[in-house]
């Protein structure tokens, strides 16, 4: 029997005034997953989430999460999910870890919120009002808001941004620790590097709409040219191994003794490679596969203009 996803949005549509910020996107979170939104600003992806949150009620389309319309279902609804806004949502001159203990005193069953606040570093800044926390103390602030709960089903709105690299790990680790325990995790963000670490399943959106989505491995293979180089003597004899390659492989020497050849490359055209190198006296100093990145696939989608 297939499982109901997660987040199941379908045409949606939602204006403001003569703007159409979300324009028929339609997205599916399955259950039990890391999702990345990625897009561009503007393209749409904060409006969507913030939907499916039940901030906005949309103007054509439907939105089902965890299988209730999250307007018209959100006191049924908003036990079952936790929501990490891209910024605010706590009062000014809360103390950091007062704020976290209220949210944990309105669930059932919250996680420790002592471990939760030595796992994000929250301790040195627990007596801390909002207000005056850095940037990054608020993230993980709001981090710890949005999970402590238990939730089946968390939204994370840029977790990462302004976070060190020791926290964003933590953050990162976090995020694994959710899903490994059947939590459903949805997150928008500008950070290819943390879609590829952590995502099963990533949506890019731009222009309202869900332009391409897959698992990383799927975005970054379908349509991207590989390319393997190597490094040996300059001026060897590429005639005779384009004759060794597959059809529509292309071998060339950029500089003096730095190589490049595209096309599909599998094991095989590597094996052929470093086999031809061995018959012809060629030791390679050096020999690499480069493969698409996820942002390379944003940036060919979307375009690499500005965005304001």
């Amino acid at each position: 029997m297939r499982q109901e996803p997660a987040v199941e949005v379908v045409g949606l549509v939602k204006r403001y005034g003569a703007k159409t910020a979300v324009d028929g996107l339609s997205l599916t979170v399955a259950r039990g997953t890391v999702t990345a939104v990625l897009g561009p600003n503007g393209a749409g992806k904060t409006t969507t989430v913030e939907t499916c949150e039940g901030y906005h009620r949309p103007d054509a389309g439907t939105v089902r999460v965890l299988g209730l319309d999250p307007v018209a279902q959100a006191a049924a609804l908003r036990p079952r999910i936790g929501v990490m806004l891209q910024s605010g949502g706590v009062y000014s001159g809360a103390r950091a870890e007062e704020a976290l203990r209220h949210t944990a005193a309105l669930h059932a069953h919250p996680l420790d919120v002592p471990a939760l606040v030595e796992r994000l570093g929250l301790g040195s800044c627990g007596r801390t009002p909002y207000r005056r926390l850095s940037g990054g103390q608020q993230r993980r602030l709001a981090l710890a808001m949005a999970v402590v709960g238990r939730p089946e089903l968390v939204f994370l709105d840029e977790p990462t941004a302004g976070l060190d690299p020791q926290a964003r790990h933590a953050a990162w680790d976090l995020m694994r620790d959710l899903r490994d325990d059947g939590v459903t995790v949805a997150l928008t963000t500008h950070h290819m590097e943390e879609a590829e670490e952590l995502a099963d399943g990533v949506a890019i959106v731009d222009g309202g709409r869900v332009i391409a989505q897959g698992s990383p491995e799927e975005l970054c293979r379908g349509g991207a040219e590989n390319t393997l180089r190597f490094t040996g003597r300059p001026a060897l004899d590429l005639v005779s191994l384009l004759k060794a390659l597959p059809v529509d492989s292309t071998a060339a020497e950029l500089t003096p003794g730095s190589y490049r050849v595209t096309g599909k490359i599998d094991p095989q055209l590597l094996a052929t490679v470093t086999t031809w190198c061995a018959q012809n006296g060629v030791l390679p100093e050096r020999i690499s596969v480069e493969r698409h990145t996820l942002e390379d696939v944003f940036l060919e989608l979307t375009g690499k203009e500005l965005r304001s």
